[in-house]
């Protein structure tokens, strides 16, 4: 498979930059509002914040972590990081679907239990105690979630680990050893 050229790669990188960078600030504005949504005193105002939250999960941050992950793949399958060659990615991959498969377990249907509860219950939600573990769930697992996502930036930057010693690797030293 032909890999990119530099400029197409920094293409790539940059939209992969950019997507990363909206999923975590979307993630980040939805720990502030679920916090700041418990201090309100009005039933429709309660409601609408979490309808807000449900549609930035909805419409932002699930397409911007698919988005990710896509860019991500691409950027492993025609550039010469590879998938697996470097612990720095393999460690961005682990990171990446562990936090799409937490989003989809457990921080999605908080966010959609949290809406729906407070849709029809409006302020008598905040004495409903699955909806108050839906919010509690829906600001610990954000909290983490964008900690995660800035861990994982992080590493994208700083490249702290450096390439896997492979067979091939061991291969090619053996070569060069008995041609010596």
């Amino acid at each position: 498979m032909k890999k990119l050229s530099v400029k197409q790669k920094n293409w790539l990188l940059s939209v992969h930059i950019a997507i990363a960078g909206i999923w975590f600030g979307t993630a980040l504005i939805m720990v502030v509002i679920g916090l700041s949504n418990r201090n309100t005193t009005s039933g429709d105002a309660l409601y609408a914040i979490n309808a807000i939250l449900k549609k930035l999960d909805d419409f932002v941050i699930i397409p911007a972590a698919m988005g990710s992950l896509l860019t991500g793949a691409l950027l492993c399958w025609l550039t010469i990081w590879g998938f697996v060659k470097h612990y720095w990615v393999i460690t961005k991959w682990v990171g990446t679907i562990a936090l799409i498969i937490f989003g989809t377990f457990w921080l999605g249907p908080w966010t959609n239990a949290a809406t729906s509860i407070s849709e029809v219950e409006r302020l008598q939600a905040l004495s409903n105690p699955l909806y108050m573990f839906d919010v509690k769930g829906m600001i610990i697992g954000g909290a983490i979630t964008t900690l995660s996502l800035l861990t994982i930036i992080a590493i994208s930057t700083l490249k702290p680990w450096g390439r896997r010693n492979t067979a091939k690797d061991n291969d090619m030293s053996k070569k060069i050893t008995l041609t010596d």
